[in-house]
């Protein structure tokens, strides 16, 4: 069977642990064809004022649409749920994360477009689909490509992101290809997922704009308080601290 690759987006009621996926949308890259999946659905969770600003999905775009597990978008994600296929999606974590509640489990190969974009581009002020959609210059293709798949292109909508983020995944993987020259570009974005990143920089707190290595040498019993006392600590955070703690 020849592999697929499925580029996918959700959109939720918010991000809390009791919000759902109110639409999915995905894209499935076939060896000669390409598919696209776009349903809303209902839910009894509703959507926080929070994320219809950031979606512009409101009740009554719901109304009368099946719940997620009863949709012919979610039923389709479910047969292409082999680990012979590969499921990308840009903050993985979090998307997988809301789909996991609806009892979805992923038996694909992930891409995260967003840990592959924090290790190839490490510098870049920011790695959020957004930003890369003008960073890049993709807003100038995503038009040819949305006619060509008659999609319609809208900001945190998640079809319309999904455009994008098929955009961003082919600028990947040549920085990928160029990097890493004898390797497997598509595998070796599945292994830079599961790699954990090295943090440089703190983007917050007290020491916002200090290097890592400069509190590890000036303030080491900081960053062992942040390992012990931060829950939530990132876990690219923790890793860097460890590992300079450990040098």
């Amino acid at each position: 069977m020849a592999k697929k690759y499925v580029i996918l987006d959700t959109e939720t009621t918010g991000i809390g642990e009791e919000d759902r996926v109110i639409q999915l949308g995905f894209i499935v890259l076939g060896e000669k064809d390409i598919e696209v999946q776009n349903e809303f659905f209902s839910t009894s969770v509703p959507i926080s004022f929070g994320a219809m600003e950031t979606h512009g999905i409101t009740p009554n775009m719901l109304e009368g649409k099946p719940s997620c597990t009863e949709s012919e978008s979610y039923k389709r994600l479910n047969e292409l749920n082999i680990d012979e296929n590969y499921l990308i999606i840009h903050n993985a974590k979090f998307d997988i994360g809301m789909l996991e509640k609806e009892g979805f489990k992923t038996q694909m190969k992930v891409i995260d477009t967003l840990r592959v974009a924090k290790h190839m581009l490490p510098d870049e002020e920011a790695h959020r689909l957004q930003y890369f959609r003008y960073k890049m210059g993709l807003y100038k293709e995503e038009q040819k490509e949305a006619d060509e798949l008659n999609i319609v292109i809208k900001a945190h909508d998640a079809i319309g992101d999904v455009l994008v983020l098929k955009l961003l995944l082919s600028k990947l993987k040549e920085l990928v290809l160029a990097q890493f020259p004898n390797e497997n570009p598509v595998e070796k974005m599945v292994d830079l997922t599961a790699t954990p990143i090295m943090i440089k920089s703190f983007n917050f707190g007290k020491y916002r704009g200090k290097t890592l290595l400069e509190v590890a040498s000036s303030d080491a019993p900081y960053l062992r308080w942040m390992l012990s006392n931060m829950e939530n600590l990132d876990e690219d955070m923790r890793y860097s601290i460890n590992t300079l703690l450990a040098n």
